[in-house]
């Protein structure tokens, strides 16, 4: 047994164990055997009914508000604590509230305390009031009507779109962020040469609605990825990165990110790539998998995200990140994504043909045909299990195949495109 995200051990009672009660009830939830080392070995406990007195006695009185939980004594003579999530965020031990991080808790800094009471008031943060009272929509209306074909952008719209409260007379975040100009963080585009010392272009583009911020960034994408060629009596015109990808790398950016936190996103360009970091990572409800998969319901702007998808920017909710996989499908490089705790990163490779040996061709031909063992190939191909290893190891690299399993067990599959 060992210590996850949502799961500790403990070999004996200390006070210490309230931090992760405050942080399991914050979040999904979790369970605390105690009786068990940090090693995951059963050392028992003597007196379980009365250490389940005490942790209940601790936990009501110094943890706030109360969180809902059982306990349960184990055949082993351990103790299992099990904490819900809570319907009250946050709960609080010692005035201050805890967050798991891996397989520990740690204090809640202000920002992400601040994002779980709007949560547990299901608000979101770019539903908040703007400071500013004054601002202009003539980029937003201008889309407003290319893509609704509304007469003028007036105020029952802006109500409409949640970019202003009439109840209460102000602008939100959002509304801010949709203006032509305002005081928030946005898009850092920089292009690079040999290496990250050579800046080759520089546009900041913070400050203007984030429509003209997503239209700027993909016409510097198109300039600089994007190519005509004649070719006969034809103009055809070529892309280097699929544009679709890029779209809805930058959309995914401007709609999910934190815009509570003051960083701007950031658009790297290179030769061979793109990179597309935005701070905050994933919803604390959503896993790395699902998002990959596609999965992610939880929206965190969502005033934002309903504007993008009524102006055809983004297709449906939650579908980006697949809409991006999907549009490298035909081609062998794979666009790659880099989840952290404070931010998601999203790579898009350029695309290039990849030339194969005869020998790589050979050995993909027969992975194709069910030859999917390291001694079935070298028994068919005739050639050597050290050149079988070091040509399957190039298709792996160059994404054309992918390895299942370990020791004599391994197999290998040609990866559909």
């Amino acid at each position: 047994m060992k210590e996850t995200s949502n799961l500790e051990l403990k070999e004996k009672f200390s006070k210490s164990f309230l931090k992760t009660v405050s942080a399991f009830a914050n979040y999904e939830g979790g369970e605390i055997i105690f009786g068990i080392n940090d090693d995951g070995e059963l050392v028992g406990l003597e007196n379980p009914d009365i250490l389940a007195l005490n942790i209940e006695n601790t936990i009501n009185d110094s943890i706030n508000p109360n969180p809902t939980y059982s306990l349960k004594i184990n055949d082993n003579s351990t103790l299992t604590l099990k904490v819900k999530a809570g319907k009250h965020k946050p709960y609080f031990y010692n005035s201050k509230a805890y967050i798991r991080h891996g397989t520990s808790s740690i204090e809640m800094d202000n920002l992400e305390l601040q994002s779980l009471i709007l949560e547990s008031s299901n608000k979101s943060y770019d539903s908040l009031k703007s400071n500013q009272k004054e601002f202009t929509f003539d980029y937003l209306e201008k889309e407003l009507k290319k893509e609704l074909n509304i007469n003028e952008l007036n105020l029952d719209i802006l109500k409409t779109l949640e970019l202003y409260s009439n109840e209460y007379d102000y602008y939100s975040i959002a509304g801010e962020l949709f203006s032509d100009t305002n005081d928030m963080v946005g898009i850092d585009i920089a292009r690079f040469g040999e290496d990250i010392n050579t800046i080759l272009e520089r546009k900041n583009l913070s400050g203007q609605s984030i429509l003209k911020q997503f239209e700027d960034s993909l016409a510097i994408y198109k300039s600089n990825y994007q190519y005509e060629k004649i070719e006969g009596s034809k103009r055809n015109r070529y892309q280097q990165i699929p544009e679709d990808a890029f779209r809805e790398a930058v959309a995914n950016a401007l709609v999910h990110r934190r815009w509570d936190i003051k960083s701007n996103i950031r658009i790297s360009m290179y030769d061979d790539r793109i990179e597309i970091s935005s701070p905050g990572g994933l919803p604390k409800t959503i896993t790395e998998e699902e998002y990959l998969k596609g999965d992610l319901s939880v929206i965190r702007n969502p005033i934002i995200a309903n504007v993008f998808f009524r102006l055809d920017i983004i297709e449906q909710f939650g579908t980006g990140i697949r809409r991006i996989i999907e549009s490298y499908k035909k081609y062998y490089t794979r666009p790659k994504f880099n989840i952290s705790q404070n931010s998601i990163s999203i790579i898009l490779p350029v695309i290039k043909k990849i030339d194969l040996t005869d020998e790589e061709n050979q050995i993909l031909s027969l992975i194709s045909k069910g030859n999917d063992t390291t001694k079935s190939i070298a028994e068919i191909s005739g050639y050597s299990r050290s050149k079988v290893l070091n040509l399957l190891e190039e298709l792996i690299n160059k994404n054309l195949i992918e390895k299942i399993g370990g020791g004599r067990s391994t197999k290998y599959k040609k990866v559909i495109i």
